[in-house]
């Protein structure tokens, strides 16, 4: 039976869902406060992807929504990577009284090791834009906006947000900030090494010589696997053309040269593409290690 609750809330409610703390008021509620047994459902289908979160919850922090939806996405990557976006940017989205927890995952909804926080107090505004949440920062006059976020809590979060107090305070934090995987410490753009726990993760550099020698390297490399795939085969048939046009070419068929410069560029952009998508994914700080230790 549905039960009608109290307005929302960030008062301390200590309860807890698999060991996370939750505010179960608001977390099963929907936009206007009645608790709906089909949002619960959803909620702790989607709670059990996270228990990786427990030790990054501070004391008094509490979970109040989930949802799913991509992380921010460039004018040229609209263009590039098309149906490639459910496996390139899929995302969860843990909203709780003191932030926002951005974590890219696999297509599949699971942990990549990868998760970054965005500040309610360091931030200018927050609103939905259609399906997609507009976040503004106060450095820089910053602007990120995340796609693709369920219709399902498009009502519940813009009634959140309503609670929400952005005091538009100034600082690093002032941004989408990474988190170390295995301490928790924030993590300094371009510096691949926790300052902490000296946890160590992928660089541009290497990604990019992989992406370029081996086909499909960068996906590899990036543990991407599936687009790695595919893109290898790709390239490797891209290859047997372009020895074939060579081997034409040298024998002097005629359009052979035509052809060969096609190929060539064919492989040149699809290697493009690849070092792209990887250099887009070293951003996210992706451990050495597949297994993170503590």
């Amino acid at each position: 039976m549905a039960e009608q609750n109290s307005p929302p809330t960030f008062g301390i409610i200590r309860q807890r869902i698999f060991g996370i703390p939750v505010n179960r008021k608001i977390l099963f509620s929907n936009h206007k406060n009645v608790y709906k047994e089909k949002i619960e459902k959803r909620q702790r289908k989607l709670i059990v992807k996270i228990p990786f979160i427990k030790p990054f919850i501070k004391e008094n922090e509490r979970v109040l929504l989930i949802t799913t939806g991509y992380s921010p996405i460039s004018t040229i990557e609209k263009y590039l990577i098309g149906w490639l976006l459910i496996y390139l940017k899929r995302s969860l989205f843990v909203f709780t009284n003191q932030r926002i927890f951005h974590i890219p995952t696999t297509p599949i909804y699971s942990y990549r090791n990868s998760i970054t926080q965005i500040l309610y107090p360091y931030c200018k505004a927050m609103y939905m834009s259609g399906k997609s949440l507009v976040v503004e920062y106060t450095k820089w006059g910053e602007k990120e906006k995340f796609i693709g976020i369920a219709g399902k809590e498009k009502s519940k979060i813009n009634q959140l947000l309503k609670t929400i107090n952005f005091e538009a305070k100034e600082g690093e934090a002032s941004k989408r900030i990474h988190l170390c995987p295995r301490c928790t410490n924030e993590l300094s753009k371009g510096n691949y090494v926790c300052e902490s726990c000296k946890l160590k993760f992928k660089t541009n550099v290497v990604a990019i010589i992989i992406s370029i020698i081996f086909p499909g390297g960068g996906y590899f490399f990036t543990r991407q696997y599936f687009l790695g795939i595919v893109f290898a085969l790709t390239e490797v048939i891209l290859l047997i053309y372009l020895t074939s046009s060579l081997v034409n070419t040298l024998n002097g068929a005629e359009n052979g040269i035509f052809s060969l410069a096609i190929y060539t560029f064919a492989i040149l952009f699809v290697k493009a593409i690849s070092i792209l998508h990887s250099l887009d994914f070293i951003k996210e700080f992706i451990p050495k290690k597949k297994k993170v230790s503590s």
